[in-house]
């Protein structure tokens, strides 16, 4: 929502303001798809120079995450904590019958009563990962818990490359509107002869490739790229819960206080309040009896 209001403001006011200012839309009207196919065309060139198929495509759905946000909702938070305390209860009461959650959790009832979780490859990877080593009974917890830093560095790391390519091409825009202009003055040397109002309707089209190139970077690009960047971190957030709680488990806490610590870790937008989570455990212990 606020991406398409972001746009439409941008588009009114730079516009519009020109317009009031007595601009006329002729020159740029003409030459626009010209320039816009030199910038944007390089720019996309390059882009496929930089990046391999796997990531131009992650990048592209990436691009979604401007108008849709973070992929994980305030109920899911509530839903992650609920399943870990299911998970570790049970390990806690019977460590061999968690073993066929853990090892296959598609066919699991306890996974299944989270459909959005069990959806995502890593959530369900990093659970049933760590719950494994806790089985085998590491004597150092920080040995686990210093895998499990090296691994969500490494998948945030690679999450933020959508964010960090868009934002490479942001940086090269007005450089490519530059190149764009100098061509437009190339073309108009070769006019040189021509009157004056000739001359100045092909010196403002040369202009409108640098106008371009710096608007759709600043514009556009650049504040593309930093929301990208901003919901995949927020999105990490999920996941970092999920080592809070089961770090704590590693350390022999009693389960409510695992729970606890993944609750007091998540952001203050998406944390389920105290009562909320204790009704909901409640009802799950309900259930399980």
């Amino acid at each position: 929502m606020f991406g398409l209001l972001g746009i439409i403001t941008i588009l009114v006011m730079v516009f519009g303001g020109y317009f009031l200012a007595g601009g006329k839309f002729g020159i740029i009207i003409k030459a626009l798809p010209f320039e816009m196919m030199m910038i944007c065309g390089a720019a996309l060139g390059a882009f496929f120079i930089a990046n391999d198929g796997p990531s131009v495509k992650h990048t592209l759905q990436d691009v979604g995450k401007v108008f849709k946000g973070p992929k994980w909702k305030h109920s899911d938070y509530q839903d992650l904590l609920c399943l870990l305390f299911e998970l570790i209860r049970l390990a806690r009461q019977n460590p061999v019958a968690v073993e066929e959650h853990i090892e296959a959790p598609e066919d699991s009832d306890i996974f299944s009563r989270y459909p959005r979780i069990l959806k995502d490859k890593e959530a369900i990877a990093l659970i049933c990962d760590t719950m494994r080593s806790a089985s085998m009974n590491y004597d150092d917890p920080h040995q686990v818990e210093e895998i499990l830093d090296k691994r969500m560095d490494a998948n945030r790391e690679h999450a933020l490359h959508s964010s960090h390519a868009l934002q490479v091409i942001a940086d090269g825009l007005p450089a490519l509107g530059i190149v764009a202009a100098v061509l437009g003055v190339i073309k108009t040397m070769a006019s040189i002869d021509q009157p004056p109002e000739v001359l100045g309707k092909l010196i403002g089209g040369a202009l409108v490739g640098t106008f371009l190139g710096v608007f759709l970077a600043y514009g556009f690009v650049g504040p593309f790229a930093a929301k990208v960047g901003e919901v995949i971190k927020d999105e990490a957030n999920f996941y970092l819960l999920i080592r809070e709680v089961l770090v704590a488990n590693l350390h022999n806490h009693a389960t409510n206080i695992c729970i606890e610590v993944g609750r007091q870790n998540t952001p203050s937008h998406c944390r389920p309040s105290y009562g909320d989570l204790e009704e909901a455990l409640k009802a799950l212990k309900q259930n399980a009896a």
